[in-house]
This record gives structure tokens, sequence and C-alpha cells, in this order.
């Protein structure tokens, strides 16, 4: 199980993450939502040990997390120029030395022996997704894994994480669309002014919803309103 406790992150001048506490137990999918700037990057940075100034306790199955139990999807990924993504994938080390590279290619329609400088943003996306699954990391860190893909993919990737959670694997997943979470996660976690400030269940999802979407349009209201009188 991952469990946080009291996690805090700052930079200078500004307080970041407030006191987080999160529970993930194994082949559980927790979903983090909120608008831009709530700190989900920021989280999930901190959780991967990208930001050595945070505090708290970060633990994976009553021992301290490592770097080494986690498959890290960021939001923008780093490619060097001038490789195929065959080339691309041969970077990450696969806990199988019979990884399906070729099928999953096929499946998510990869061109994996041309220039990732030539991929779409959809499947550059797709790409890192690849390389973090061949890893076979227990703990998936996957932060606003829709970002630029297409509807079929979108559907892809929702049983994609089903079927990872099914290998036990366990997965914080972030998105600014509810709707990308709900059918997939165990529970999701609202993050907002960079603490969490809901934790909700399936059963309480179309509340959670509901909300979301009366906060918003009173946060909009005001603006909206003068500006379209």
């Amino acid at each position: 199980m991952l469990d946080i406790s009291h996690l805090s992150a700052a930079y200078p001048g500004k307080q970041v993450l407030h006191d987080i506490n999160l529970q993930a137990p194994v082949a559980t999918v927790h979903g983090i939502v909120g608008g831009n700037g709530a700190g989900k990057t920021t989280f999930f940075n901190t959780v991967y040990g990208f930001h050595p100034a945070a505090s708290g306790s970060l633990q994976w199955s009553g021992r301290p997390l490592e770097r080494a139990d986690i498959g890290y999807l960021e939001t923008n990924n780093f490619f060097y120029s001038a490789i195929t993504g065959r080339e691309y994938l041969q970077l990450f080390r696969s806990v199988s030395r019979d990884f399906p590279a070729d099928e999953w290619a096929g499946l998510l329609h990869l061109p994996l022996d041309e220039w990732i400088d030539h991929y779409s943003t959809g499947m550059k996306k797709k790409l890192a997704l690849l390389a973090v699954i061949k890893t076979g990391k227990p703990l998936l860190l996957l932060d606003e894994p829709y970002n630029g893909l297409d509807l079929e993919s979108q559907y892809l990737l929702r049983d994609i994480v089903l079927r990872l959670k099914a290998q036990g694997r366990s997965i914080l997943l972030s998105s600014h669309i509810l709707e990308t979470l709900t059918p997939v996660c165990d529970a999701i976690h609202y993050l907002a002014d960079g603490s969490i400030q809901q934790v909700v269940t399936p059963a309480g999802y179309a509340a959670f919803e509901a909300f979301l979407v009366e906060e918003m349009q009173l946060k909009f209201k005001e603006g909206l309103d003068r500006v379209m009188e």
C-alpha cells in the first residue's frame, strides 16, 4: 500500500502543498482532480522525489517509498531528437525479456521505426506511456495522461488502466476532466489550494460532479455577467 502522510512542499516564498494525506491500497486507482495551479504536478513530482525540500512521510508496503518502485508518466515528456520510438523504448529496462513492443505498437498505432520528431502530440504521449508500462513498476504516477489523445485512444487508455489494476498495480491518475476519472477510479481526491479538500468514492461521484459544476459557475458568473451584458 502507498501511504502518504502529512506531505507538504514549498518553493521559495510560496507554499504549494499543505499536509496531504492519502492511502492507496495495492491494485487500486486513485484520481487526483483539480484546476490549474491546484498543485497536481507538484504533488506527483514530490511523490517521485523531484522535490527534495518536501516534508512528510511516503511509505510503500511498510517501508520508505523509493523511486525504483515508481513508474512516472509526466505531463510533458522529454524526447531526444533524431531517435526512433523503438530506440526510445530501449532506454527503459523491462521486467521481462519478451516485452511485446511490436504488439503494443500495433495496438497504440505507433510507428516505432520512425523518428519521434515526426510523431503527433498524442503519439508521443502513448509512447511515453508504453515506456512506463514496460518498466513493470508496482506504483504508477500518471499525470494528465489523457492530454493530446483522441477519443479512441482515451477509451483504450481507460481499459489499459483497468488491466494494470487487475495485474496488481497501484495507480495515481490526474486529470482536469472528471469524466476521464470516474470510470476507472476507486476514489477521487479533490486537490485545491494545495490540499485535499474532499475524498469521494464511486457512490458519491454524481454529487461531486454537481458540486464542481456549481462551484465553477459561481466562480465565473460575475465575470461573465460583466463582459456579456
